[in-house]
């Protein structure tokens, strides 16, 4: 007999949205999840804080994000209890309505998922910044836009953030945490309000960033769903009843062995962590043989890509702020034929700091992504004068991702990517070029990095594909419903079923799309 109506792997946007309606149903549903359940208590802020994910070594390094170096990629990904919502920009935008016409199986349009869209935006508690909090960065995007004769592009993004009306920065100390106001929000969760402190991306201290936590696995929660923290699951099997999932839980400092059973099995461990577990469970342990050959096929980094700017004679400061609240859009292809969304980028201040103390520690994957931040901000380039352009574009989703022989020990294997750059470096550099032009429209020098220039590589927070929809097994993964051919029951919620590049911050479609699977769920 299953021990649990409903297992779901993973607490992201995925994870937390069908656990949540699930346990609505009135499912016995439990969530296990490979990270940590952080507070604002324990939230990472020192050098020697636990800051990484060590994918190699979790039971000793089991910190805030994972990064993974991968061929000519770094990704970004949380790892806590909330998944992605941990260290995403708060951007809940939805999809253009013309990105489902192709590629997707023909039950996914615009109008199905809007719904789904509206109910996510609730959840979230999603609104834009007030027009009495404009930061520098936002007044900056819309002067460029102005200057560009692209006013009409330019626009506030919708964020899952709660604001104080009454917030001014003409406050003594207008980021401190004194000046949040406290409230139980509809969930049964303590909140504040934001005080622009700029640290989105690394754990409001102040919880008026609305993570998942704090609604929709908070609402499973009080009906009974069991989260469990630092359970890395991997592989999954099949059974005449269901399924069983095997899983090694971290305590410690050890991996100890365990399973458990039900009769529904929902994936939701991100672009990368399902496809993993499905690859292994198919070509590793050979628990699950007969997935779709097309898995691990039509991966994309969603065409990420931040520009730093200096502007010597003005003052940006985008560690103020919200990360990210505004948008110029050129998704309709109008600069020259390719399609990307502009945003202003911010940064906590921490990241300056760690920047200047970096000599020290040699360049491995979990501190890559700060020795380029020192490359940004160097002694030259004040972090309060820099103006990070940021954005997404429609790259070519043709990456693979594969288990390929691991450096060390050299008969284990690894996830790996191939990807090249090749058909995605058009939309990309017209995204560049628009960061360049804008700069200069504004009267700021924009410093492309040698990453780019040099090398092509990318750094992405969005990783999307692998498990993608279809419409049989040789086209795709899953079903419309997030079904995976062969195997009834089994479902896969995250961002690895996106088909293509969406050209946007995809946390919304993730969650909209979860919301509908799981409506269908029985």
């Amino acid at each position: 007999m299953n021990t649990y109506d409903a297992i779901v792997i993973g607490s992201g946007f995925g994870g937390a949205v069908t656990a949540c309606r699930l346990a609505e149903k009135g499912m016995k549903v439990l969530i296990l999840e490979r990270g940590r359940r952080w507070t604002p208590e324990t939230y990472p802020r020192d050098m020697n804080d636990p800051w990484f994910w060590d994918n190699n070594d979790p039971e000793k390094h089991n910190g805030w994000i994972d990064l993974r170096v991968m061929d000519d990629m770094v990704v970004a990904q949380g790892a806590g209890v909330g998944g992605g919502s941990l260290i995403y920009a708060n951007i809940s935008v939805e999809a253009q309505p013309d990105v489902f016409n192709t590629g997707w199986p023909k039950e996914i349009t615009f109008e199905e998922l809007k719904p789904y869209y509206d109910r996510v935006g609730y959840m979230l508690s999603v609104n834009t910044l007030p027009n009495n909090q404009l930061t520098e960065r936002y007044k900056l995007m819309q002067e460029a836009a102005e200057r560009g004769g692209y006013a009409d592009r330019f626009r506030p993004l919708p964020l899952a953030v709660t604001f104080d009306q009454g917030f001014s920065y003409d406050r003594e100390m207008p980021f401190d945490a004194q000046h949040s106001v406290k409230h139980m929000n509809v969930f049964g969760r303590m909140q504040g309000t934001c005080v622009h402190c700029g640290n989105c991306d690394i754990g409001c201290e102040v919880q008026a960033k609305n993570t998942l936590d704090l609604n929709y696995l908070a609402h499973a929660e009080n009906l009974g769903a069991d989260i469990r923290p630092l359970h890395i699951v991997h592989t999954v099997s099949h059974d005449t009843d269901g399924y069983t999932v095997h899983f090694k839980r971290i305590e410690q400092g050890e991996l100890l062995e365990g399973s458990e059973t039900a009769e529904r099995v929902i994936i939701a461990a991100g672009s990368l962590g399902s496809t993993e577990l499905l690859l292994r469970a198919r070509d590793e342990y050979g628990t699950l043989p007969n997935i779709s050959d097309y898995l691990g096929r039509k991966w994309s980094s969603n065409g990420d890509f931040l520009t730093p700017a200096v502007y010597e004679q003005r003052a940006i400061n985008p560690s103020q702020g919200p990360t990210i609240t505004c948008a110029i859009d050129f998704l309709d292809g109008s600069a020259g034929g390719e399609g990307f969304f502009v945003e202003d980028g911010g940064f906590p201040n921490l990241l300056h700091h760690f920047a200047n103390a970096m000599p020290a520690f040699k360049l491995t994957s979990s501190n890559v992504l700060l020795h380029w931040v020192r490359q940004v901000f160097s002694i030259d380039n004040p972090l309060e004068n820099v103006m990070p352009w940021f954005g997404q574009s429609k790259d070519a989703a043709d990456g693979q991702l594969y288990l390929g022989h691991s450096m060390w020990p050299p008969w284990s294997k690894e996830l790996k990517l191939n990807w090249t750059i090749d058909a995605s470096e058009a939309t990309v550099q017209a995204m560049i070029d628009m960061h360049v032009k804008l700069s200069e429209l504004t009267e700021g020098t924009a410093d492309v990095p040698m990453s780019w220039t040099l090398l092509k590589n990318l750094v992405t927070p969005h990783p999307l594909g692998g498990c993608i929809m279809g419409t049989t097994p040789s086209n795709g993964v899953v079903n419309h419903l997030g079904e995976v051919f062969g195997y009834p029951n089994l479902y896969v919620a995250d961002g690895s079923i996106v088909p293509k590049s969406l050209g946007l911050n995809p946390s919304r479609t993730i969650a909209a799309l979860a919301e509908r699977i799981a409506d269908h769920i029985t």
